[in-house]
């Protein structure tokens, strides 16, 4: 039960290691609900980490699975405390995928399909403006500030001179073809995205358009893998209004597949460069 300043993990390692408590016990999720008064989904919630979790539930937890470790559940109480924490996220209001940056913050390595942007950590700032106000045209100009301003730091994950975040892109063509903004802001995009793919930790390739038919046609997820043995891998598809997390190692798994074959079908990292930059002058012109 280690502890990081990220309060999205904390919350993670603790519901995982109440999951791993209950089924200790030999109990169901709705078992542990009905003793407690609360709903099922109310456990789930608590379990799977998308909930801050209170250190009332947790010492009431605790009590149904019996814990007499007075260490332990003084481990998990605090868990449960700092998890209640804010990141740095919050100072900019209700980001509608918080949760996400929580784990993107402390994660090692990230691994994105993206069939119509360029992803959002490799963004100039004019493109996330203009990808920001042409997917929600009904924001306010603060939330859009916040929103630009969220996504350009947290790009500090790959520009950090110690462990950057390995990232690997596989881009579908029309990435590159949607002129987003205007041919400037496009071809300025183009260009830092070129050179981003050269540094060591960044690996971008291009999924051409003669492929036709291929195994990212259902759409953008990523792959989020962390340092630590205790937290799982995670699956994550971003939603207009909820977004969705895998976490089971079958789903896990299965995206996997489906991304070395999008990685099997795309040009090379040489001949997407080529691609990128030459697609970046046909802007220029």
């Amino acid at each position: 039960m280690a502890s990081n300043t990220n309060p999205t993990v904390r919350r993670r390692r603790l519901g995982m290691e109440l999951r791993r408590l209950r089924e200790a016990k030999n109990m169901t999720a709705e078992q542990v609900a009905a003793r407690l008064l609360v709903s099922q989904s109310k456990i789930s919630r608590l379990e799977n980490g998308r909930r801050s979790i209170s250190q009332r539930d947790v010492r009431d937890l605790c009590e149904v699975y019996e814990v007499e470790d007075h260490k332990m559940v003084d481990s998990l109480m605090q868990m449960a405390k700092d998890s209640r924490q804010q990141g740095w996220w919050h100072a900019f209001g209700d980001i509608p995928y918080s949760v996400y940056i929580g784990l993107e913050t402390d994660a090692e390595s990230l691994r994105v399909y993206e069939p119509q942007i360029i992803t959002g950590l490799l963004q100039t700032r004019d493109y996330a403006e203009a990808i920001i106000r042409g997917a929600s045209p009904e924001t306010s100009e603060d939330d859009i500030r916040n929103r630009i301003e969220v996504r350009m730091r947290r790009q500090g994950r790959i520009t950090a001179e110690k462990d950057p975040l390995r990232l690997w892109v596989v881009l579908d063509e029309a990435a590159l073809r949607r002129g987003v903004g205007n041919r400037q802001v496009m071809r300025e995009q183009l260009e830092y995205l070129a050179d981003a793919s050269q540094l060591p930790h960044i690996t971008v390739q291009v999924l051409p358009f003669d492929v036709g038919a291929h195994a990212g046609l259902n759409g953008q997820y990523s792959i989020l893998e962390f340092a630590d043995a205790t937290d799982s891998n995670v699956v994550y598809i971003e939603g207009v209004t909820s977004d969705l997390y895998l976490e089971k190692a079958q789903d896990v798994q299965k995206y996997t597949v489906m991304y070395e074959h999008l990685r099997a079908q795309s040009l090379n990292v040489d001949q997407s460069l080529r691609l990128i930059q030459d697609t970046a002058k046909e802007y220029a012109r």
